[in-house]
């Protein structure tokens, strides 16, 4: 018998996999843009980002035919962060999801712009939406512009960068993830509040809950680079031990990761113990997230 989890993925992935597709076919852009776009696109990956704010909508008990285009934006976001994240100036990858990074394929300067059309996209995107109030598109864009920019993800790898070569305290390293990897996985969570027009007890719980989830989901993936293999992963397994790279294991122990992992679980659970909504996704993403293998 299958999970709530496994039969709300079964029936949300091709879909945002049809939409994340058709957003690319539908726009007027050079051809080798469009098939640089879709290769990090059609990749694969998690779609958790997505996932999370449709399964929101779901525990509020909320239908909106236009959530599933907001979620995608998110994705678009996210994958332009890996192809940029990718480039030689930064991570330097060959592999990413198991196959080529951008860059290998399409060379450095069209997979920086891949990105750069990924992410303008998406704003363009939330704005030109006709079922959502205007004050909720510009909420979404606000939220969006924060999470993703210098005072989210764009901000975290900075900090990523500035903290490479020197020893972070568990404070520093939780700051980094925070803005690098949690607030755009805290943005997806609180998008389905807001698409929800959800109470500002329900957002404080769903931004409480996404604060926990985001770095969890950090751990879990510092505790994969030691302990995953390459194909387990679809990237380079253990790049971070020979980086000497600031992780959780690093800082804390492999033991000392898996206790945080388990405590910031616990508080994302927690979280969302104040208030009336069907939790059984939210918990079992949270399951997922700090149980997965790659």
């Amino acid at each position: 018998m299958m999970s709530n989890l496994q039969t709300f993925i079964e029936t949300n992935l091709p879909h945002i996999e049809l939409q994340l597709e058709s957003i690319i076919n539908d726009i007027t852009a050079p051809h080798e843009l469009k098939e640089a776009m879709l290769y990090s696109l059609k990749a694969g990956g998690k779609r958790i980002r997505p996932l999370y704010t449709l399964a929101v909508l779901q525990e509020l008990g909320v239908e909106n035919v236009e959530a599933i285009k907001v979620a995608s934006t998110i994705e678009m976001i996210h994958t332009y962060s890996l192809i940029h994240d990718d480039l030689p100036s930064m991570d330097n990858d060959d592999l990413r999801r198991g196959k080529p990074t951008n860059h290998k394929v399409f060379g450095e300067a069209l997979a920086i712009l891949a990105g750069d059309a990924l992410v303008t996209l998406a704003f363009g995107i939330i704005a030109r939406l006709k079922d959502l109030e205007p004050s909720q598109k510009v909420r979404l864009i606000d939220e969006l512009s924060m999470a993703s920019g210098a005072e989210g993800m764009v901000g975290g790898q900075v900090l990523d960068m500035l903290g490479e070569g020197k020893r972070l305290s568990l404070e520093e390293l939780e700051e980094v993830h925070l803005n690098k990897t949690g607030a755009l996985l805290s943005y997806s969570i609180l998008a389905g509040g807001i698409i929800a027009n959800a109470n500002e007890d329900i957002m404080k719980a769903l931004h409480q809950y996404s604060i926990h989830i985001g770095l969890a989901f950090q751990i879990q993936d510092d505790i994969l680079d030691v302990e995953g293999t390459s194909e387990q992963l679809g990237k380079t397994a253990g790049k971070d031990i020979l980086s000497e790279k600031n992780t959780y294991p690093s800082i804390l122990t492999l033991a000392g990761a898996k206790e945080q992992l388990q405590k910031q679980y616990n508080l994302a659970i927690e979280a969302l113990h104040p208030v009336t909504l069907n939790k059984g996704l939210l918990v079992e993403l949270a399951d997922y997230i700090t149980k997965r293998s790659k």
